[in-house]
């Protein structure tokens, strides 16, 4: 059996929020208003206050992610270009640099964050973290994307979770058409999923579900596939290079991935494959989209502005998809092939809103808690 070295990065994360830094941030959280200016009003960054300043010799700090990952150099071309030098300084993972960001609001410990998506958006805003900017650099980018009116953010790219296959082992060698499908026991019984409460994917199919199914029918579903025997695993780790076949070790067919995936399967198999082993259940993907902010009470507005620029340049756009294994937003860039070749394309892409998300995050995880871990 063919041992998979696939680890996506980028969205393409477990998420493992530390107990007390999750129950911080939702204190931190509580504690502020739904404007998201809990910590007064929002400082505006402009495009021409940007344009005037002399940033040059400035250091700023961007906070990310760990599994931010780039062309080794490529910050190094941002330098050149300002004479800004940035310091990228790994948080844990999104849900952590989110509780970190609220725990030091108003005095951060750098001056960008990277990697809030719009799972955790509405925290973010609630607590105050970020200043306004809206980029010149945002008429390139779809304005389905923009999620915040107030340019608090700044869509940086996109990607889809969606339930992967592994094509020569999926039951009776026909793969689900839909979610619908995967309720059936041949495919429950092969399927695993994340924990919601630990797993960035995780939570996102659980979102997917009540995107698709409402708040009528979400627990119905997955009533369903806890009785046809779906297991979970703590993270996307475990789940795909453990139980799912693509690890080499596990027996499960089905498992909650990426759409991008696939691209990864080819491009780090060993030995090399050509084609994809693995496949897409395309009315199941669930869109996650990734946000930069200038933090709030930064002391270098306007050079955390101009890497705002940068992130969303030609030059780091087309980054993204073989270091991060997610889509940049701005429309202009093109895509490398291969990334194109093997990303498989949702017939659907379902979504919420990300106050909705925050405000009924406890509820829903800790129903399905009672539904399938029972």
């Amino acid at each position: 059996m063919r041992r998979s070295t696939t680890r996506p990065t980028g969205t393409h994360r477990a998420l493992a929020v530390g107990a007390s830094l999750a129950a911080a941030a939702i204190l931190a959280a509580g504690c502020s208003d739904s404007s998201g200016e809990a910590g007064g009003e929002v400082r505006t960054i402009t495009s021409e206050q940007v344009a005037q300043a002399d940033t040059s010799g400035t250091t700023i700090r961007l906070i990310t992610h760990d599994s931010f990952n780039v062309t080794e150099g490529l910050l190094d071309q941002f330098t050149s270009e300002t004479g800004i030098t940035v310091e990228q300084v790994a948080s844990g993972d999104a849900g952590e640099v989110v509780s970190k960001a609220i725990l030091t609001a108003g005095e951060p410990e750098g001056d960008v964050l990277f990697g809030i998506d719009n799972t955790f958006l509405q925290r973010g805003l609630d607590a105050g973290l970020f200043e306004a900017y809206a980029s010149p650099a945002l008429a390139d980018v779809p304005d389905e994307y923009e999620l915040d009116a107030q340019h608090r953010v700044t869509p940086i790219d996109y990607g889809d979770v969606c339930v992967n296959y592994w094509k020569d082992g999926v039951a009776g060698g026909t793969p689900p058409a839909s979610m619908d499908d995967l309720t059936k026991p041949e495919y429950a019984a092969s399927f695993v999923t994340q924990d919601p409460e630990t797993s960035s994917p995780g939570f996102a199919f659980l979102l997917a579900t009540i995107a698709a199914y409402g708040e009528d029918g979400w627990e119905e579903y997955w009533q369903k596939l806890a009785d046809g025997g779906v297991t979970v695993s703590s993270g996307w780790e475990d789940a795909y290079n453990g139980q799912f076949k693509a690890g080499g070790e596990g027996d499960k067919t089905l498992v909650t991935s990426y759409a991008s995936s696939p691209v990864a399967e080819v491009l780090f198999s060993d030995p090399k494959v050509d084609t994809p082993p693995t496949g897409v259940v395309l009315d199941s993907c669930f869109r996650q989209i990734e946000f930069a902010g200038i933090l709030a009470g930064t002391e270098h507005p306007e050079a955390a502005a101009k890497l705002i620029d940068f992130l969303l340049s030609d030059t780091f756009q087309a980054d993204i998809p073989l270091n991060m294994f997610v889509s940049p937003v701005n429309s202009e860039v093109e895509v490398p092939a291969e990334y194109t070749q093997f990303t498989a394309t949702p017939t659907r892409t379902l979504s919420l809103e990300p106050s909705e998300i925050e405000a009924k995050r406890a509820d829903w995880t800790e129903r399905w808690s009672q539904i399938v871990t029972r």
